[in-house]
């Protein structure tokens, strides 16, 4: 397992946006397939792959990027790493970003998914202070993208079992 990491860490040193954006789209996906096979139980007979490339499409084109670029600029427009930089990092996160940011993803999974504007609407979010709390007080920069998408996983597992149940 540390050799994996270890390439991991060597690739995001190297490549840091390309990283990024593949491990959101990977992550996504992975939520995706997660939601179909866990929480939906369709079996992998049943398993809507096009669902799944949807879903890992939105992460590279829409999640990895605009995350990436949301945080370099938080990390430039709020300098440091004490409690209050996260403090502060977390309310601009949570009101400036995350409501137009959750909109633009449920609405863009919704509209490639074929669902109403309705339907997609329902979604909302809560985790999400507590976690970028966390994410900018105690993690670098270059990680950033890469732990949220990992808590997406669990979030996005519900979204996408949430889109997806109509």
């Amino acid at each position: 397992m540390r050799l994996p990491w270890r390439v991991y860490q060597m690739m995001m040193f190297k490549h840091p946006w390309k990283v990024q954006i593949l491990t959101a789209g990977t992550l996504v996906g992975c939520s995706d397939v997660i939601s179909q096979q866990l929480v939906e139980r369709q079996g992998w007979a049943n398993h809507d792959t096009k669902r799944t490339l949807r879903m890992t499409t939105v992460g590279l084109i829409y999640v990895g990027p605009v995350l990436g670029a949301w945080y370099k600029l938080l990390d430039r427009l709020v300098v440091g790493k004490s409690k209050t930089v996260a403090f502060k990092k977390m309310l601009l996160d949570q009101f400036a970003l995350a409501p137009s940011f959750l909109a633009c993803f449920l609405a863009l999974t919704g509209f490639l998914g074929g669902h109403s504007r309705e339907d997609v609407w329902l979604k909302l979010k809560k985790i999400w202070p507590t976690v970028q709390m966390l994410n900018f007080y105690f993690v670098p920069l270059v990680y950033r993208v890469p732990l949220i998408q990992v808590v997406a996983l669990i979030w996005n597992t519900y979204l996408s079992w949430k889109a997806n149940r109509i």
